[in-house]
């Protein structure tokens, strides 16, 4: 008789989520990958070569290289998704020096010398110790690492890896002990030592490694070249909010196996007195359109804000139903004010209370209206 873990008993619904048609068919890659049908493409990602000498190459040159590259891990990528390559033929088949993923390493090496990973570009030499916005040199640290319950259901349960620091500044944030206050707490990793926490998690029975935090874009570089060390085939879910770069994005799309992006407002105003973000509307459509185009198991989270359901809830549900018809949505009920909001009410009084009822049924029934696959994960 098969033992039932503990997480089923706390969240049934993980296994029930996948009797949904619509579950399965939007989350097919991630599933096949979470059920180890597939290899994950980090994995895929080894096995596509080139026998360039990286140190000697210019950034503009490896940026060709990995354009090239890319081309040749979309034919391994397309075998796998047809079952015609497997874990087990790929673990014949001898790996290639210098890797696809080795590119994308060195790559975000480079970067970190003009910092660039997310739309701040702050442009500092972080490999040098000079810190950014987001207050990180060339150091990761990790808050905490666990199997988390609480995630969607098809998630569940989550090999959740807390960042510590962010690039956003969020005065409701309910991370603010590791994003803001105290980012540098948690334990400072290696590359390897992270690829050990992965192979941890997934050995425990997690589902899927969850990049979050804070926030894991400051800390591409170390996940990047944690993946050389994994031995897991475990899928990469990326839980971010989306003010990644363009370069930053091409790192991540051929290595992560399903997106958890938030989407959190309809227009800049609203982004920049909330969390001290510019132009935040349209980095985010673009890079969750990047995403959507490509046809990667995606599931927005939108989080529905007191007073904010004329301003954020339509605009955003509205840009997903129009660009992101792949997406499943989940459309979150649990804010609550924390941190600033807190400390400074009188400053945020739109958002200085908890959502009612008639709000969040207002914001299903929006999504409702425009058709958005949301009741599985919401």
């Amino acid at each position: 008789m098969r033992r039932i873990k503990y997480w089923e008993l706390l969240r049934p619904d993980s296994l029930t989520v996948w009797r949904s048609k619509v579950v399965k068919e939007r989350l097919s890659w991630y599933y096949n990958v979470m059920v180890n049908k597939a290899p994950a493409k980090f994995i895929l990602a080894k096995y596509v070569g080139t026998t360039e000498d990286l140190s000697k190459a210019s950034l503009e040159e490896l940026w060709e290289l990995h354009n090239d590259l890319s081309k040749d891990f979309d034919k391994l990528l397309l075998q796998a998704k047809s079952s015609k390559i497997s874990l087990a033929d790929l673990n014949k088949l001898d790996r290639p020096k210098v890797s696809y993923l080795d590119v994308k390493i060195e790559i975000a090496k480079r970067i970190l010398e003009r910092c660039s990973f997310c739309e701040w570009r702050c442009g500092v030499n972080r490999l040098q110790g000079s810190r950014g916005f987001c207050r990180l040199a060339n150091e990761t640290y990790v808050s905490s690492y666990f199997l988390h319950v609480g995630e969607e259901p098809p998630l569940v349960p989550s090999g959740t890896i807390f960042y510590g620091s962010c690039n956003f500044r969020c005065v409701f944030c309910q991370n603010h002990d590791i994003s803001q206050e105290h980012p540098f707490s948690g334990i400072k990793v290696t590359a390897e030592d992270l690829a050990s926490i992965q192979d941890y998690l997934r050995l425990e029975g997690a589902k899927n490694i969850n990049h979050v935090g804070g926030e894991p874009t400051p800390n591409i570089y170390t996940i990047l070249s944690s993946l050389k060390y994994v031995k897991s085939n475990v899928p990469q879910l990326w839980n971010s909010n989306m003010y990644l770069s363009e370069e930053a994005m091409r790192l991540l799309l051929d290595v992560i196996d399903i997106w958890l992006p938030d989407f959190k407002y309809g227009n800049d105003s609203c982004a920049t007195r909330l969390s001290l973000v510019k132009n935040y509307f349209n980095i985010v459509v673009r890079n969750l359109k990047l995403v959507c185009d490509k046809g990667d198991p995606i599931i927005i989270r939108h989080l529905v804000m007191p007073n904010h359901l004329n301003c954020c809830t339509q605009p955003v549900l509205e840009w997903i139903s129009r660009n992101c018809s792949i997406a499943l949505v989940n459309v979150m009920g649990q804010y609550r004010p924390e941190y600033l909001v807190l400390r400074y009410r009188e400053k945020y009084l739109d958002i200085a209370r908890r959502l009612t009822k008639d709000e969040l049924n207002e914001a299903y029934e929006i999504a409702k209206k425009l058709k958005l696959d949301f009741e599985d994960v919401s």
